[in-house]
């Protein structure tokens, strides 16, 4: 879990223009915004692997996955607009979102 919120968080530098394209309009500061979660789950991913700050963590990246789930609903609706083939793969990402938040769960124990 920790490598995967790692490599996810880099690519918020690597390939910004990915996450620009599904902030949802209304949110000040895009680029802010998508340079400050990707460096959130660096931090909490590299954080996910010592023991003694796993729990705290967790919890962070729970918040955090319920915070960036409007990102996930934008996705849907840009796909849907645009008559996008793969919007089933967006649709299907909202419920993925849960399970996000029961695996960092797992770990808040």
């Amino acid at each position: 879990m920790a490598a995967a919120y790692i490599a996810s968080g880099l690519n918020h530098f690597f390939n910004p223009k990915i996450y620009l394209k599904i902030m949802p309009p209304w949110l000040p500061w895009p680029q802010f915004l998508v340079a400050f979660t990707g460096v959130l789950e660096i931090l909490l991913g590299l954080l996910l692997i010592p023991e003694l700050t796993r729990r705290p963590a967790a919890w962070g990246l729970i918040i955090l996955l319920i915070l960036i789930f409007p990102a996930n609903v934008q996705m849907m609706l840009n796909y849907w607009r645009a008559g996008n083939p793969y919007t089933w793969i967006a649709v299907l990402r909202l419920p993925v979102q849960a399970l996000l938040i029961w695996w960092a769960w797992m770990y808040t124990k």
